[in-house]
Formats: C-alpha cells, sequence, structure tokens
C-alpha cells in the first residue's frame, strides 16, 4: 500500500473575507440622501390655509400660497410674518373658481387655472393680484389622470414661463403645447411614445400624459407620469435631444405592479380608464437638474445629461411625499403638503448623508461627496482536491 497522501483544507474563511470585501464594494451613488426640513410657514400662518398644493417665491422673495380649496392665492413676505389675500373665489374675471394648477414666475407674475361654469380658463396675474390677461382653452381637456382628488394631466400640468404657458395636451398630437398669454397656440412639439395601446385613444392619451418643464439653462424636459417612468430632454426649438428611463431598487415593486389593463370609470366626458400615476411631481433646479418625486416616497435627481446623481427623501415631522417642488432663493426647496424648506445639499445623518457642505447656493446643485472604493481583491484559486 502506498504512503496515504494527506487532504489539503483551502481556508473557506479567506474567501468569506474576500466576498464581503467585494460587498463593501458597493457605489456611494446607491445610498439615499435624506432632507431634513430647516424651515418653512409658521404653524400660526400655514394653518390659516386649507388645502395649500402651491408654495413658490419670487425672486424679490415674497412668497405665493395656492389654496386649492379656499379658491384663493395668498402672499406671504420674505420673512414669513405676515400673509394676506391676494386672489378671492368668484367666477368673473380676476377671480378663481374651481382652481386646478397655479404657477410663479420669477418677476411675482402667476397664472391660475380654473373652471367657471365647468370651462377651463387660465388667468394671468401681477405679484399685487391686478389681473393682466386670461383665455378660455377652445373644448375641454378630458380628466384622464387624477391622483387624490387632483386631476394632473392637461390644464393640471401648466408651467409659466413669464412670457408663455405650457401645458401637456397630447390631443394635439405632440406632448407639448405652447401657449401665448393672449391664448393662441404659439407650437406644439415631441412626438407621442409607443404605448402598445394606439388602438384606445383615451389609454394611449392618457399615457402620454406628463409635466412640461423649462430648464433655466436652455431647452426643456418633458416627464412622463403614467406607465414606465420615462423623461426626455428637447433644445430650444423643441428638438429631442435624448429619452431616458428611470429605473432603481425603491421604483422596484411600483413598477412590478404596474397594470396591463386598465378599468373604466364614470366622468363628465363619458367612460375613461381609470389611469392612476407613477409620478406625483417634478421641477428642475437652477442649475438644470431634472427633480422627479414619484408616487412611492423618493425623489430621483438627474444632471442635464440624464443621468441620476441623487436619491433623495424628504423628512419634516415624518417622510414627506412631495405633491408639489419649486426651488427658492438661495437655493431652497420648497415643498408641499407642509410648506415645508428643505436645503438642497441635505444634512449628514440617517440613511446615506448628502456631505456636510449645507446650500448648494442659488445656482449651484450639491451632490453627494464620492466615497473612495476599497480595491477588489482577486479571489485566490481553490487548490484541487487530491485523492488519499
Amino acid at each position: 500500500m502506498g504512503v496515504p497522501v494527506p487532504r489539503r483544507r483551502f481556508p473557506v474563511f479567506v474567501l468569506l473575507i474576500q466576498i464581503a470585501i467585494i460587498a463593501s464594494a458597493s457605489p456611494a451613488a446607491l445610498s439615499v440622501d435624506v432632507l431634513k426640513s430647516t424651515g418653512g410657514v409658521p404653524a400660526h400662518i400655514a394653518g390659516r390655509f386649507r388645502n395649500p398644493i402651491g408654495f413658490q417665491q419670487s425672486a424679490f422673495g415674497q412668497y405665493f400660497i395656492f389654496d386649492r380649496r379656499a379658491h384663493a392665492v395668498f402672499g406671504i413676505d420674505e420673512a414669513l410674518e405676515s400673509v394676506w389675500e391676494i386672489i378671492q373665489i368668484g367666477a368673473e374675471p380676476g377671480r378663481i373658481i374651481d382652481p386646478t394648477a397655479f404657477a410663479c414666475a420669477p418677476d411675482g407674475t402667476f397664472v391660475v387655472a380654473d373652471a367657471p361654469n365647468n370651462r377651463e380658463r387660465i388667468q394671468v396675474f401681477s405679484p399685487v393680484g391686478f389681473r393682466i390677461g386670461g383665455f378660455f382653452l377652445p373644448g375641454r381637456v378630458r380628466a384622464r389622470v387624477v391622483f387624490e382628488n387632483l386631476v394632473l394631466n392637461g390644464i393640471g400640468t401648466l408651467q409659466y414661463t413669464g412670457t408663455s404657458i405650457l401645458m401637456s395636451w397630447p390631443e394635439t398630437g405632440g406632448l407639448v403645447t405652447e401657449f401665448e398669454l393672449g391664448g393662441a397656440a404659439r407650437r406644439t412639439f415631441g412626438l407621442l411614445r409607443r404605448t402598445g395601446h394606439e388602438d384606445d385613444r383615451e389609454l394611449h392619451l392618457a399615457l402620454n400624459s406628463g409635466i412640461p418643464l423649462v430648464d433655466p439653462t436652455g431647452g426643456f424636459y418633458f416627464v412622463f407620469q403614467t406607465g414606465d417612468p420615462v423623461f426626455r430632454k428637447y433644445d430650444r426649438e423643441g428638438r429631442l435631444l435624448f429619452e431616458r428611463h428611470m429605473q432603481g431598487h425603491e421604483l422596484d415593486s411600483a413598477l412590478a405592479n404596474l397594470p396591463t389593463t386598465w378599468p373604466t370609470r364614470k366622468a363628465d366626458e363619458g367612460e375613461l380608464p381609470l389611469v392612476q400615476p407613477t409620478i406625483r411631481t417634478a421641477a428642475v433646479d437652477r442649475a438644470g437638474n431634472l427633480w422627479v418625486s414619484f408616487v412611492v416616497p423618493y425623489t430621483y435627481v438627474f444632471d442635464r445629461d440624464g443621468d441620476k446623481v441623487r436619491t433623495i427623501q424628504f423628512r419634516a415631522a415624518g417622510i414627506v411625499a412631495p405633491n408639489g417642488l419649486f426651488f427658492g432663493k438661495n437655493g431652497r426647496i420648497l415643498v408641499t403638503p407642509g410648506l415645508y424648506a428643505f436645503e438642497m445639499a441635505g444634512q449628514a445623518g440617517e440613511a446615506g448623508s448628502a456631505g456636510q457642505g449645507g446650500s448648494a447656493g442659488a445656482g449651484g446643485s450639491a451632490r453627494p461627496p464620492v466615497l473612495p472604493v476599497p480595491p477588489v481583491l482577486p479571489i485566490l484559486p481553490i487548490p484541487p482536491v487530491q485523492a488519499p
């Protein structure tokens, strides 16, 4: 008989250590930045409002509160010490009734969409509330996307540039329609996306509803609010620059549960498909970064090239799921519900911090620091087991 050869035992703990090192090298960009409220409208003023869904600020500091349930617009001074009513309830010109949307320009002029006698109207006001223009929309835009009793398509998506008004209006055959302040349609741009439901017109149009946004650095964004979360970037002339699909593990469950068939609901316009949004709101900061808040309480930030650079959760008394975002003076983010204010750079602390840098400033965008990634050691080969 030969001499038995002892078995060589491979140190398994070495392999486990190497696997742990690889697992620890996950990119820091996957962490969630928790932005904690740094202020907002004081409680003794906020308690006056019934359903404030708009919280915006002019370049000269005045705040505007759009209170949908009160059918009114309020002003608050920059020091957040006094409040006054700017626009009152009423169907006549210069007042608002059944309002659905609000938008403010840097010069303090603002627009309100309402519906006197069930007709959709847009009015333009000066900072002190004088009516300086307005028009009725031709026909009626159907309420195809409704969430928490808010109409999120059509007139509910209006954006105000100070010289024109942008709306999502896929009935025209394009994603975005731009109106002059007198009501004339200036142009339509953006091809409708393929949905696989072109044979069902109402559903096809609902899946092409979205939020048009102005990029302060030039051009436009369009964020699809329903179905697969996608956004597009257009140049100043309305030419498509790129399209991006929004993905992340925070959205996995919501995307896995997207319907393939939609029930119908009865509305004033007849039977319409019941289409729920995947996106609650979106906005563009002064550096041209796109912020998208989903129905799940997370917000993704994309840079001007369309790359995701941050994942954010807003936290005040609890986690806040924004239905309104606005970038005010000094880089502060104004958020509804709650009338809270946040700093763009975030705070150190739970769930992955955005860094120690404080405010990002009026013209910049804060990104989380890039943490050094430990080197990945090669996995040693496992020696063959020799037979005795």
